[in-house]
């Protein structure tokens, strides 16, 4: 295996031990650790104490698997106290990228790469190809997850299915129930499935035979076992079996939630350690009493995991994904957008587009002199290339570049297909249009709205153009534009457009939207309402034809396959940036209530100077009567750039 330009930082991160590594290699650790959580402060300390350890390290990139969930850039711990913010970590650390995960979607992102010495089958069933797979295991907590298979590849899930309601089976068990609630208002499976539930298990078997007394000692987890498997303590082995047996209804529970005919593996730190003595329990058969669905559960095999490196190399794969993304341009929009954009550069502009291509993080840091001198052109060449992307020049193009390179899981275009249910086939067409919008947050360019609005706001008439699916764009914003006073139109038949460009005349706007930018009616239209002195705006694809004739380019990029349905999630684009536009005319308008128009057009001037315009119709009397037009009411805005 070819080792890596530098090795990568692996942690597991739990409730009570720190585990570390260093990937020289795809699938090779070295230098293992595992720190007691307690014996550090917080994280980073735990982080800096492993380094140490290891001696200089010129590490770029690292993984962390935390028992935990990961929303967002703040984590903290359920089970530990240890908190911190993910960007302000990598900053600390001096890495390039830092992916932190749950540590469930970690292991079960290494399933499909265990080898049969990894794996130990418990019970029968035989598991089905390209089906779903389930995940659990019990340790400081109960971690569940699961994998979806999609488009050659795997989808975890980061669930946190431990804390589900725990279902008693027999009065035992709910005995246990009882007890347990005279401590907690919720008790999940969690409470019982972990080091601490087992604790309970034993401290409620006890109080059943009346033997618990004022300051008795509680036995520890690790004690329990050991009574139960070395010195065959009753009692011990009482709490060992209904463990077995609990964990048994939550990964049958598990395994007909998801339908994980790929199997339902067990991992932890617990079931691991029982070795043998697990497979004879009464799991197995807890596992297949389900009633009706009983047939259902015996053909689903389940296992336990028996690699101690299956955690660590479900983050190294996740985040050799991570890294893969951003080298193929796919993990950064702005990197997307220049590589959509490279074939209609220049040959100079793409000397740069391969340059930032290939040394992101370098080009981010580096300046103007040095890309310049790297890519071997000019510094205007360098400003024009970051000019066709959309960009104000240099510093707004690193802003952008920088945005998509802070290192965490971006959200991804998934594709519908036609095995998806309506239910999966809703949730992808949701999840792809917030990852689009969120890539037109990204790219939005403030000079450019600026501009844009200002354009709108001395119009004397706007007129919008927009041809097939896209139609409705331009009806959409017609309407908007009516309802704050301004004299609009939309035209959406090739020969209308081009007869209205035609008597366009200056101080007029004409707004084309475009998906690919590349349409020949719209080109038509922009020429000739330019030739009228008319300005142009362009709501496209960046470096588009169309966006570089227009006076302003809105940029909207976006992923969608429009081979195997109508365009979806560019409409809705689309009509935001209307949305956009419109909000800013009407802050820009200092509209409170009533509608306004710009005095001169009211009084039926032309501002350049021309003979006086006809009066516009009234506003009521255009739209017919029943529409109300009064303006929408002053909105707040907030910058968090």
């Amino acid at each position: 295996m070819t080792p890596f330009d530098s090795p990568r930082l692996i942690a597991d991160i739990g409730g009570t031990w720190a585990r570390f590594a260093l990937e020289t290699a795809p699938g090779r650790f070295e230098h293992l650790a595992a720190l007691r959580c307690a014996d550090h402060s917080d994280f980073h300390g735990a982080v800096s104490a492993y380094l140490a350890s290891v001696g200089p390290q010129a590490i770029r990139h690292a993984a962390v698997a935390i028992a935990n969930p990961v929303e967002g850039d703040q984590v903290r711990m359920t089970n530990y106290h240890w908190a911190f913010s993910i960007e302000q970590m990598r900053e600390r650390l001096h890495l390039d990228t830092l992916v932190v995960v749950n540590d469930f979607t970690a292991l079960a992102m290494a399933l499909p790469r265990l080898q049969p010495s990894q794996r130990r089958q418990v019970g029968g069933g035989a598991p089905r190809d390209r089906s779903v797979i389930g995940v659990l295991g019990a340790g400081s907590g109960l971690g569940v997850s699961g994998l979806i298979p999609a488009d050659g590849g795997w989808v975890a899930l980061g669930t946190e299915g431990g804390h589900t309601s725990f279902a008693p089976r027999d009065e035992r068990e709910i005995g246990i129930l009882r007890y347990a609630l005279t401590q907690y208002d919720h008790v999940s499976f969690e409470r019982l499935l972990s080091g601490p539930g087992m604790e309970l298990i034993h401290r409620a078997l006890e109080h059943r035979d009346g033997l618990m007394q004022a300051g008795q000692a509680e036995l520890a987890a690790p004690e329990i076992t050991r009574r139960a498997l070395e010195q065959g303590d009753a009692r011990c082995l009482e709490t060992l079996e209904v463990f077995c047996l609990i964990l048994g209804t939550a990964a049958s529970n598990l395994a007909v939630v998801q339908g994980a005919f790929g199997g339902i593996f067990i991992g932890g730190g617990i079931v691991p350690r029982l070795g043998g003595w697990f497979d004879t329990s009464a799991f197995r058969a807890r596992f297949e009493e389900k009633g009706r669905f009983s047939g259902y559960l015996r053909a689903i095999p389940t296992y336990v995991i028996t690699s101690t490196q299956a955690t660590l190399e479900g983050a190294a794969a996740i985040l050799a994904a991570q890294l893969r993304g951003l080298e193929s341009a796919q993990g950064s929009a702005i990197l997307g957008q220049i590589q959509r954009a490279r074939p209609t550069l220049s040959p100079a502009e793409r000397r740069v587009a391969d340059l930032v291509l290939a040394q992101p993080r370098s080009t981010l840091n580096d300046p103007i002199a040095t890309i310049a001198k790297a890519a071997q052109v000019s510094q205007p060449t360098v400003i024009r290339f970051c000019r066709s992307l959309g960009c104000e020049g240099l510093s707004d193009f690193k802003l952008r570049l920088a945005s998509g390179l802070t290192g965490t899981i971006p959200v991804m275009h998934t594709q519908v297909t036609g095995e998806d249910s309506m239910l999966e086939l809703g949730a992808k067409v949701l999840d792809n249009t917030a990852s689009s919008i969120l890539q037109l947050r990204d790219q939005l360019n403030r000079d450019t709205i600026d501009r844009a609005v200002e354009l709108l706001t001395q119009a004397l008439r706007v007129e919008f153009h927009a041809v097939g699916h896209y139609g409705a764009v331009a009806d959409d914003a017609q309407f908007k534009f009516l309802r704050l006073g301004v004299p609009s139109a939309s035209y959406t038949d090739a020969r209308l457009q081009r007869l209205a460009a035609g008597v366009m005349q200056p101080r007029d706007v004409a707004v084309l939207i475009s998906s690919s930018g590349r349409t020949d009616d719209l080109l038509a239209v922009a020429d000739a309402a330019r030739e009228r002195g008319a300005a142009v705006i362009a709501i496209t694809e960046g470096n588009s034809p169309l966006a570089r004739r227009a006076d302003v380019a809105l940029i909207v990029d976006h992923v969608e396959d429009v081979t195997t349905h109508v365009p979806m999630v560019s409409r809705i684009l689309h009509l935001l940036v209307i949305d956009i536009l419109a909000v800013g005319l009407s802050m820009r308008r200092g509209h409170v209530g009533g509608v306004e128009l710009p005095e001169r057009a009211a009084a039926g001037l032309d501002e350049s100077g021309g003979e006086p315009r006809a009066a516009p119709v009234p506003l009521a009397r255009r739209i017919g009567p029943g529409i109300s037009t009064a303006a929408p009411p002053t909105a707040r805005t907030s910058h968090s750039r």
